[in-house]
């Protein structure tokens, strides 16, 4: 399934299922290129999912190509890094181009 073909707006506080029907539990938001999961009443457990492991999403249940023994390697927040590392790389890039202006005004 695309990501794409998703009404991000209407999915929050639907239901997350993984392989063999395991409940990963509810989304929360959406992070980027993730999916923020959070199952569990009291001892609750936070997951980033990855949108490009979505299955399929019949407007009720959103389903994933992930088993529950695959959850583990999520918990991580993963579009933090990636936000840094984007603004790392725009950040040097504006350095680059300054001092291309600066070499080209010499």
């Amino acid at each position: 399934m695309n990501p794409n073909d998703i009404d991000w707006n209407n999915i929050i506080k639907r239901e997350e299922r993984g392989i063999d029907d395991a409940n990963f539990g509810e989304v929360q938001e959406i992070q980027g290129n993730y999916v923020l999961v959070q199952r569990g009443i009291i001892d609750k457990e936070t997951f980033y999912l990855p949108k490009d492991q979505i299955e399929s999403y019949d407007d009720n249940v959103l389903n994933f190509r992930l088993s529950a023994s695959d959850l583990s390697k999520y918990h991580d927040e993963p579009f933090l890094k990636d936000a840094e590392s984007d603004t790392l790389e725009n950040d040097i890039n504006k350095l680059e181009e300054t001092l291309d202006l600066q070499e080209s005004e010499k």
